[in-house]
């Protein structure tokens, strides 16, 4: 294969792709844009953004956001920091895009997350904890109707 060959190219442009998502896995509470992933990984910010979208469902600032907010919900069921310290302590700068995600993502503000998640969860191993509070990808959180039973 040559560095001109397509087939090439492409896996070059997903061995990126993976150190980028590695990156934003290990550095998610650093701060973080899609400009400075893309010089990380020597690609424009609008084809690392492209790509990426293409490899993983979703923009590299989408899933940046998801694992922020995956940390912030096992902080919160902790229960020993308030949502601001929660916010800060995963890297986001604003209190409201951080409520504004999470409620996107779990459904609830994390202010409420945070007091219904330490009963919901009481004697569950933490494995199983996180398996069951994980955000919903891709997607908004489903919204039910309250039961009248």
């Amino acid at each position: 294969m040559t560095s001109g060959d397509p087939a090439a190219v492409q896996l070059r442009d997903l061995a990126r792709l993976r150190r980028v998502r590695d990156r934003i896995d290990r550095e998610y509470a650093q701060p973080l844009d899609v400009e400075a992933l893309a010089r990380g990984a020597h690609m424009s910010a609008g084809h690392l953004s492209r790509e990426f979208r293409r490899a993983y469902g979703e923009s590299p600032y989408a899933y940046l956001m998801t694992r922020r907010v995956e940390r912030a919900m096992t902080l919160l069921r902790r229960g020993d920091l308030t949502v601001t310290e929660v916010c800060f302590a995963v890297g986001c700068g604003s209190l409201g895009t951080f409520s504004t995600r999470f409620t996107e993502l779990v459904g609830v503000p994390p202010s409420v997350y945070r007091r219904a998640a330490t009963a919901a969860t009481a004697g569950l191993p933490a494995c199983v904890a996180k398996q069951v509070t994980r955000p919903v990808r891709n997607r908004e959180a489903q919204v039910t109707a309250p039961s009248l039973a």
